[in-house]
């Protein structure tokens, strides 16, 4: 489920990343490490493969290190829904203050996720094999699970980058965290999710290299997301995103009326779109500077 919700998460530097060893990084090890065993038993249980149920909390929850999963336990952004009759938390999404489930545990977050798959909207999965891994992405994404359109590439990366088909099998060779190198971070930075997309904000010191360290992608992928040099000097609260930036805005958000400070970036920066983008839907030179009041046109 898309949602705009506080969000710690690493996964898209490394979904986007080579499938290689060297790319795996120890919070989604030891996030693997908790849960799978839940997520096999699921997978006896209810049929739902197990590399899907760890790929979607690893997507949806940041490896459990986002705040909807840290202080609501949920673990896979399902919403409230009309049938929904326990907790509940409130957050602007897809509407303003829109409802999400609170769970008193994770493994409450866990079999209320293995029970929403078993509405009939996600029947077509269970007619799948459960070792069919990439068939269940795309039936995710195909049956309106996320409306993001790159979900199933997203599910089945993790998957295959941490071979979490693995766990699909009566037999499987666990992975475990011990056999990576630890990686230390004293001040992690919290990681939010706006317009379906992931961000930080810089802090004070904070560089395109150090950030891009800290979560495992070069500096150079970082420049290219925010479309800014390698050596741009970065000021606290500046939004770094951690993933492309969209064409256009979400829907709802048509027009941005020009505010005392803004840019052209600032602006692209604040709505997650591409700058390029920006100056094309407005037919704008690339010399142009905004003026207080303009209204320039979003999507």
């Amino acid at each position: 489920m898309k949602f705009r919700y506080v969000v710690v998460v690493l996964l898209l530097a490394l979904t986007l990343a080579p499938l290689s060893a060297q790319r795996k990084n120890k919070a989604y090890l030891d996030y693997i490490e908790q849960y799978k065993s839940i997520a096999i038993k699921h997978q006896k249980l209810y049929g739902i493969p197990a590399s899907i149920t760890l790929a979607q909390g690893l997507l949806e929850s940041g490896a459990g290190r986002s705040e909807l999963a840290r202080k609501s336990n949920n673990h896979f952004g399902i919403k409230c829904h009309s049938d929904w009759k326990g907790k509940r938390v409130y957050h602007d999404d897809d509407r303003k203050d829109d409802c999400f489930r609170k769970y008193d545990s994770p493994e409450d977050s866990f079999e209320d996720h293995a029970k929403f798959l078993k509405r009939a909207r996600y029947a077509s999965l269970f007619e799948l094999k459960v070792t069919d891994y990439r068939g269940w992405a795309k039936g995710l994404k195909a049956c309106g699970y996320a409306t993001d359109r790159s979900y199933a590439n997203k599910l089945i990366q993790t998957i295959e980058l941490y071979e979490l088909y693995e766990y699909d099998r009566p037999k499987f060779k666990p992975i475990r965290a011990q056999d990576l190198p630890p990686v230390v971070v004293e001040n992690p930075h919290a990681v939010y999710r706006s317009w379906g997309l992931l961000y930080v904000e810089a802090r004070d010191g904070d560089t395109l290299e150090s950030i891009a360290q800290e979560f495992g992608f070069s500096a150079k992928k970082l420049a290219g997301y925010n479309e800014i040099p390698r050596d741009y000097p970065l000021e606290a609260g500046d939004i770094v995103y951690l993933e492309k930036k969209k064409k256009r805005a979400e829907k709802g958000y048509d027009y941005a009326v020009v505010r005392s400070g803004d840019s052209m970036y600032s602006i692209a920066q604040r709505y997650g779109i591409r700058l390029k983008n920006l100056y094309k839907m407005n037919k704008l030179p690339d010399d142009y500077i905004p003026s207080v009041g303009d209204t320039l046109k979003l999507r």
